[in-house]
């Protein structure tokens, strides 16, 4: 949604000639009348994986696959925690002592006399000073956060790693080699100075290391573990949940690829709405269910994701692209200019990934094997690049429902619920925000406009999610300040809608 990070604008694509490394990989052919692309549009759409009519095996219960999509907040900016920090100038007067000998559990170092000490000039950042060799490690100094918080820390890397750090007489990492860190969280005021100890238990000892502020606003250890919000997330012992029965694949972005739980969204450490919803319709199917995501951000609906057999059309004295148009507008009387990138590539490069997925099912969910599956319902997320152009915003809900037609009948699944989220954020309350918000509102099946829709359509309008910037990880408002709440609320808003859709069936 906007310019994230993660995320090329289109414009960077187009007037640069970028190569995506998932998204760019065709070239194109010029298309010289209106009639050659409105066949090409309507004919020739480029699906190189067919998906063949669903014929339930002897199982009888088929996976339900529900197929997740739109543009970066599908993908999933959600924190789930504020994110780690290299160590700084926040940890005071280090001191390296040295003692004779392997490390020995018994010894006690606080006792003994060092062979040797370094004060060490530089500690943490990316070129921390060398530590001495030639027995056992040991550092000593003070830790004094600028803010008050809930820290974590993470001594080390690599083989550094395995240490024991003390912070004011807490005991909050430890890593045996060839064991898992054990850690523990500790609570520090603003400006206070505590102490810290790292005993390395190998002579490998260095002084990278990162912090992470575990109770930052919004974030999703904030939320569950300090607030007590979404208490479903957590298992009996305290730790994330992981459902057995709730697979999770992302294709192009997102490309988790394990039963659902924390990291299916941008990163290992980062949600989309595919967590609350998951764990909805999880709950909803005694069938497993496999959750499908192919979505990628900054991306428009009159553009990039714009549906197989979408014919171009005018506005004034412009040409806008139909599916498979080279560039998105020109002026009448011209021809379209050879690009990077062409109408519907995103479209194209999403579903041909999920359908190459389902098409070699057995091989991609190798714990399924033998079972069959059916598409269970769709999801879309998605619309705020198109509030950049008015005729695109204007346009939205034509794309929108012939989005909704062209995907059903693409994965053989006619029926299938639809569960559209409005997806332009606060912005969805003025200007071509609204335009589209209402758009995609105006698809609803109970609204009567599509009457072919009514039963089997239903949006839900996700505006009211919207964070405070000041309970936030971060001030983006694009990606919803990466509030974990708000996707938390956006995902299980999708799963109600289809459940909802579910139960008239």
């Amino acid at each position: 949604m906007g310019r994230g990070f993660l995320f090329t604008s289109i414009a960077e694509t187009w007037w640069l000639g970028l190569r995506f490394k998932r998204c760019v990989s065709l070239m194109f052919i010029p298309f010289k009348t209106l009639a050659a692309v409105l066949f090409t549009g309507l004919c020739a759409h480029s699906i190189s994986a067919e998906v063949p009519a669903q014929t339930p095996k002897p199982d009888g219960r088929p996976v339900k696959v529900y197929i997740l999509s739109g543009q970066s907040n599908m993908v999933g900016i959600g924190q789930v925690t504020s994110g780690s920090t290299r160590w700084g100038d926040e940890f005071l007067s280090p001191v390296l002592s040295v003692y004779e000998g392997v490390f020995d559990a018994k010894a006690d170092y606080d006792a003994l006399k060092p062979a040797r000490t370094l004060a060490l000039e530089s500690f943490g950042g990316v070129k921390p000073t060398e530590y001495l060799k030639g027995g056992t490690q040991v550092v000593r100094g003070f830790f004094q956060p600028k803010n008050a918080g809930v820290y974590q820390f993470n001594p080390g890397y690599g083989a550094s790693e395995h240490c024991v750090m003390v912070v004011n007489g807490v005991e909050v990492h430890r890593k045996e080699p060839g064991g898992d860190a054990a850690k523990k969280s500790i609570t520090v005021k603003a400006g206070e100075k505590v102490p810290f100890k790292i005993t390395y238990l190998q002579e490998n000892g260095s002084g990278l290391g990162w912090y992470t502020r575990m109770d930052v606003p919004g974030t999703l250890h904030t939320l569950v573990r300090e607030e007590g919000k979404f208490p479903y997330l957590m298992d009996k012992d305290g730790k994330w949940k992981t459902r057995d029965d709730v697979w999770y694949k992302g294709v192009v972005t997102a490309t988790a690829n394990k039963w659902l739980g924390i990291g299916c969204g941008a990163g290992e450490s980062q949600i989309g709405p595919e967590l609350g919803f998951g764990h909805m319709v999880g709950d909803f199917h005694e069938e497993p269910v496999l959750i499908l995501k192919a979505s990628q951000g900054n991306r428009s609906l009159s553009w990039d994701f714009l549906p197989p057999g979408s014919a171009r059309y005018e506005e004034g004295d412009m040409v806008y692209a139909g599916y498979k148009d080279p560039q998105p507008s020109w002026k009448k009387g011209e021809q379209p200019k050879e690009g990077t990138w062409y109408a519907g590539k995103q479209y194209d490069d999403c579903f041909n990934a999920a359908k190459e997925t389902l098409k070699n099912f057995d091989a991609s969910f190798p714990h399924w094997k033998g079972r069959s599956y059916e598409i269970a319902g769709f999801v879309w997320f998605q619309g705020h690049k198109d509030t950049g152009s008015p005729v695109h915003a204007a346009r939205y809900e034509h794309n929108l429902v012939h989005l909704i037609k062209t995907l059903r009948k693409e994965f053989n699944a006619p029926n299938a619920p639809f569960v559209v989220a409005v997806g332009c954020g606060n912005e969805g309350r003025e200007g071509t925000g609204l335009q589209i918000a209402e758009a995609q509102l105006a698809v609803d099946g109970a609204k009567g406009k599509y009457p072919e829709f009514k039963g089997n359509v239903k949006t839900v309008d996700t505006r009211d999610f919207w964070p405070d910037v000041a309970k936030s990880p971060k001030n983006q408002g694009f990606h919803y300040h990466q509030n974990a709440g708000t996707y938390m609320q956006i995902g299980e808003a999708m799963g109600r809608g289809m459940l909802e859709l579910l139960k008239t069936k």
